[in-house]
């Protein structure tokens, strides 16, 4: 064999490798596109920026019960909205109670009241990350950080078990890293638990550990992390009634007032609780019954 033969077959084994790895190789992810949508959902497999075309979300006005909350978290997104400092937000409490409602609620009338959403503008985004991404949260931040555009980054009930140990990539992303949060980014999370954590868990780590101070420090200072801690309570009966009475009159349902009170009332009792999200809940139901289309 010739030596300019050895070097076309060597040429043509290095062709193939070289082919094999870029097929095995993951593909690399497009830019994002933050002027395709006012919204995203970040996911890790794969990597990228998913836009939603329609937000799911009702009207703020129909959140009832909550107003010191919905007071609270509208001035710290219009502030952030503005450019002026402004806290992460953990909103956590009773399950059902509009938490990741207003959230969503929050965002569409901060960009509405400042006029926001122009195009070529400078815009408030909503980014969504599940759970389970969490640990993928600083890759996401790299996409944003370079970004015109403000972001609101949202995980609906985040919480963590035992031997999770994801939280510590939120910990340094909210404030604990070098490089900490990109300033156009405020982070926004819902829960049950308000230290993210089972009650069980911290009362036994107290019980079982040397300094039970010291023993689970490190896992509720993530709580810390989040400067404006909002609090979600249930509902009175009377709270519940006027929610579904105002649900009732954005959605002009026609039905009378005493059957409407007995028929919400039973409702509840069949789901064990009164809640927002109960009310919806039955708003969905007397749709139905009545034949009636709900406004979007």
């Amino acid at each position: 064999m010739t030596k300019n033969s050895e070097q076309t077959e060597l040429m043509a084994l290095v062709r193939r490798i070289a082919d094999a790895l870029e097929r095995i190789a993951p593909p690399v992810p497009a830019a994002p596109d933050f002027e395709a949508a006012e919204a995203f959902v970040w996911g890790s497999h794969p990597e990228g920026f998913e836009p939603v075309a329609k937000v799911n979300r009702v009207p703020l006005a129909l959140l009832e019960g909550i107003e010191r909350a919905s007071a609270q978290l509208l001035d710290n997104t219009e502030r952030f909205a503005r450019g002026l400092p402004a806290n992460n937000a953990l909103l956590w409490g009773a399950r059902g109670m509009g938490k990741s409602s207003l959230v969503k609620a929050a965002h569409a009338r901060v960009r509405q009241s400042l006029g926001m959403g122009g195009a070529g503008q400078p815009d408030l985004k909503l980014v969504e990350i599940h759970r389970e991404d969490i640990a993928a949260l600083p890759r996401a931040l790299n996409h944003i950080r370079a970004s015109k555009h403000r972001f609101i980054v949202f995980c609906d009930d985040l919480s963590f078990d035992r031997d999770d140990t994801s939280y510590k990539s939120l910990k340094a992303v909210l404030e604990g890293g070098i490089e900490g949060r990109p300033e156009n980014v405020i982070f926004y999370a819902t829960s049950n638990r308000r230290h993210l954590m089972p009650r069980d868990m911290v009362d036994n780590e107290k019980a079982t550990a040397i300094n039970p101070g010291e023993a689970v420090e490190e896992k509720v200072s993530l709580s810390d992390r989040f400067g404006l801690w909002l609090g979600f309570h249930g509902c009175s009966q009377d709270q519940y009634l006027s929610m579904v009475r105002g649900y009732v009159a954005y959605h002009g349902l026609m039905i009378e007032d005493g059957e409407l009170q007995r028929d919400a009332l039973e409702w509840a009792m069949t789901r064990g609780g009164r809640s927002g999200r109960v009310a919806s809940q039955y708003i969905q139901d007397l749709a139905g019954r009545l034949g009636v289309p709900l406004k979007d």
